[in-house]
């Protein structure tokens, strides 16, 4: 079940949202896992035992870890914790990509090749697998406690709110908010008008990307030009950016319509002026959780020059890997990690000085050159997409080609996807809440106004996303693989 799908907007949610405010304060967490499970289960029952079990596991660990916490056996119980965790990930996720990596060299050794396995990739594993990293660690380090009610460790780790596409919630960030935490008509108002955000981005202009960046991505890449090359890479740029931004701002909506609050996991990533600035700025939870409990962890800057240029690297060697098992993933990964590498060792100080466009211009330069790694089948593919980027030459049937994409829509959809991924709107709006929010008597009696043209236009964008997905429009959901 997608966030943006009509059967979760009108059947799945409002029935939960019910349920939940007509449920006594006891049993609120209890209401909410449940629903988190039907949701989970959604996408296949025995998912939800792979859930479940993990659930029961890390909540154990967890205990033998905070009893310990005295002696070395904490350490033994984390090692152990996270090396199951670690082991169902490999399974589930990348046990056919190590087989068929396997066979190859097996292959040239003349020795049998193993059978691909049946196994299929459970939604969300990558996400639930590190929220138990983060609680079994931060019990280590004493940042809170164990949990010692299995049902509110189970709503933490599954809340389906965050489960299939993150940000990835620390445990040690929400702890306190699975027992106490605040509701209000501010509070939950804010978070419908973050959740229709969200999905306006996600349904009006990712899925107009998608279909763009789709077709030039099925089409051989040695019959690509230049010009139809960059259309379907900027595409797919704007198409990443707006669905999986959008599906954290629906997540982070959501948190607050039950009362949670969530951190940021995006800042306009797109106005970076590096590509250490830009991982400060995308998919911050993720970048943020290999820093702390993966390169703070093998010693970060702290140790010897060379050992850290490793550990930068191999950071984000994970990171490719985390996103797909596939070598397309991981040498994306390590793309990324060369460029901060590059700028670890001065690259970074000639980009303080030079004018902030032509940093920006870097930026985005590398990133995409990084997404069509992301987007494409295979290594060979990806090598082929960047030479079109730089194959200017044409000729009236690529003209036609590259003319039949362009539309009214993907005007529409370009113009709101730049103007807000460089902040136009978030400027905007704090322009429109200093007036708002002055003691002039006229700024008062224009802000009523002004909260009935909101509700107005975020009850149009509803009316427009439903309208577009009960056309059956096209609707796919890049991070739901992760």
């Amino acid at each position: 079940m997608l966030f943006s799908s009509l059967l979760f907007l009108y059947l799945f949610l409002p029935l939960c949202l019910l349920g939940y405010f007509i449920s006594p304060k006891r049993i609120k967490n209890y209401w909410l896992l449940l629903c988190s499970l039907i949701f989970f289960a959604w996408g296949g029952v025995s998912y939800t035992v792979i859930l479940i079990g993990s659930i029961i596991i890390n909540y154990f660990f967890g205990i033998l870890i905070q009893k310990n916490l005295e002696n070395k056996k904490a350490y033994n119980w984390l090692k152990l914790g996270v090396g199951t965790n670690l082991l169902l990930l490999v399974i589930f996720k990348y046990a056919n990509f190590i087989i068929a990596n396997s066979n190859g060299l097996f292959q040239s050794l003349s020795i049998p090749a193993i059978p691909q396995s049946h196994i299929l990739l459970p939604i969300g594993i990558s996400f639930y697998t590190f929220h138990s990293l983060s609680y079994l660690v931060d019990i280590y380090h004493r940042k809170t406690t164990a949990q010692k009610n299995i049902f509110d460790l189970a709503l933490y780790i599954s809340m389906f709110s965050q489960l299939i596409a993150g940000p990835i919630i620390r445990y040690s960030d929400v702890w306190q908010q699975l027992n106490e935490r605040t509701h209000s008509l501010a509070k939950f108002s804010s978070g419908v008008e973050r959740f229709l955000i969200g999905l306006g981005k996600k349904v009006l202009l990712a899925n107009t990307f998608a279909r763009i960046a789709d077709e030039i991505f099925k089409t051989e890449a040695s019959q690509l030009n230049a010009l139809t090359a960059w259309l379907g890479i900027i595409s797919y740029s704007l198409q990443i950016y707006c669905d999986f931004a959008g599906y954290s701002d629906m997540a982070i909506g959501l948190g607050r319509l039950f009362g949670f609050e969530f951190k940021e996991n995006f800042n306009f990533p797109y106005m970076a002026k590096s590509v250490k600035e830009f991982w400060r700025r995308w998919h911050i939870s993720l970048s943020s959780f290999f820093r702390d409990y993966v390169y703070i962890a093998l010693g970060g800057n702290k140790v010897s020059v060379s050992r850290t240029y490793f550990n930068l690297v191999f950071v984000f060697f994970l990171t490719g890997f985390w996103h797909g098992a596939s070598w397309s993933f991981v040498v994306w990964g390590l793309f990324h990690g060369l460029f901060m590498l590059l700028e670890r060792i001065g690259l970074d100080k000639f980009l303080e000085k030079v004018w902030a466009p032509i940093a920006n211009l870097y930026t985005l330069l590398v990133v995409m050159f990084a997404w069509v790694l992301f987007r494409a089948d295979s290594l060979g593919y990806a090598l082929n997409y960047w030479q079109a980027l730089l194959r200017f030459n044409t000729n009236p049937v690529q003209t036609v080609s590259f003319l039949s994409y362009m539309s009214l829509d993907f005007y529409l959809a370009l113009t709101l996807a730049l103007l807000g991924s460089w902040g136009f709107f978030n400027y905007l709006k704090t322009q429109i809440d200093k007036v708002l929010n002055s003691e002039l008597v006229l700024a008062k009696l224009v802000s009523y106004g002004f909260q009935g043209i909101s509700v107005l236009f975020y009850g149009f964008i509803l009316i427009l996303c439903s309208a577009y997905l009960l056309s059956g429009t096209y609707n796919p959901f890049i991070y739901y693989r992760f």
